[in-house]
């Protein structure tokens, strides 16, 4: 009998309580959210609805002050910050709308940085995996470039790449599109999707409508609380829409 895979993401009863003087913020008041393996949720909700504390709390940069966290079948909350590091870097890669590279470093060499962090004791072909990583986002040829001599979606598909390297149970994109123009978002989408068509499983924060609609699942927050948890029965296919913007710069 074939064992199920373990939900990427299980959470139970999540609260985050910050102490702010003599007063409480409840940033988070009982998240249950179930994430499986292969799915592509987009989280939403206006400023202050908890979304930055919640892809936080999911991305093992903090801690939840109530509740329950699993990621890939392993029991996050409790673990000291040594642990979270350890499960951070083993089953996460982060995709920032800033892209986070390092400046005066080749595409390959940023792809690289997070195996060289590998305390598994595994014997990993370092330059062999970034290698691939970056022809998987379609940037072989680029590899010897710094950042500031690529575009900016470019720069961030270095950054998914970078993501990618280790093999992660889950992608996390937090506003991954903010810094582009339309074109350029529409590409990285298209991207993200494919990847998700791959088996990928993405959560990405947008405050964006029409970004949220690429996803095959759309999260809702408001005042820490889940408001809205729906799948979309027809996603906006990011490379039909480069595909019409292709057909509509020939014809101008």
């Amino acid at each position: 009998m074939t064992t199920a895979s373990p939900p990427v993401i299980e959470t139970s009863g999540l609260v985050k309580t910050y102490v702010s003087g003599a007063n409480e913020i409840r940033a988070l008041r009982g998240i249950n959210l179930t994430v499986e393996r292969g799915e592509f949720i987009a989280v939403m909700g206006p400023s202050g609805s908890g979304k930055s504390t919640l892809m936080n709390i999911l991305g093992c940069l903090d801690a939840p002050t109530v509740g329950t966290y699993t990621l890939d079948g392993v029991r996050v909350d409790g673990l000291d910050r040594n642990g979270l590091a350890d499960i951070r870097n083993r089953k996460i890669g982060f995709v920032f709308q800033g892209f986070n590279l390092l400046t005066r470093t080749s595409a390959l060499d940023n792809v690289e940085l997070p195996l060289l962090y590998e305390r598994s004791g595994r014997a990993l072909d370092t330059r062999r995996r970034a290698t691939e990583a970056l022809e998987r986002v379609g940037l072989a040829d680029r590899a010897g470039h710094l950042p500031n001599e690529l575009s900016g979606g470019q720069q961030q598909r270095v950054a998914i790449a970078r993501a990618l390297v280790t093999g992660p149970a889950l992608l996390l994109a937090d506003e991954p599109t903010g810094n582009l123009d339309t074109r350029t978002a529409v590409e990285v989408l298209a991207l993200f999707q494919q990847l998700n068509d791959q088996g990928i499983t993405v959560v990405m924060v947008t405050h964006e409508q029409d970004i949220s609609q690429c996803a095959r699942r759309i999260v809702g927050l408001r005042d820490g609380r889940v408001v809205r948890d729906a799948v979309l029965a027809d996603r906006r296919e990011a490379a039909q829409d480069l595909a019409s913007m292709a057909a509509d710069e020939e014809v101008a």
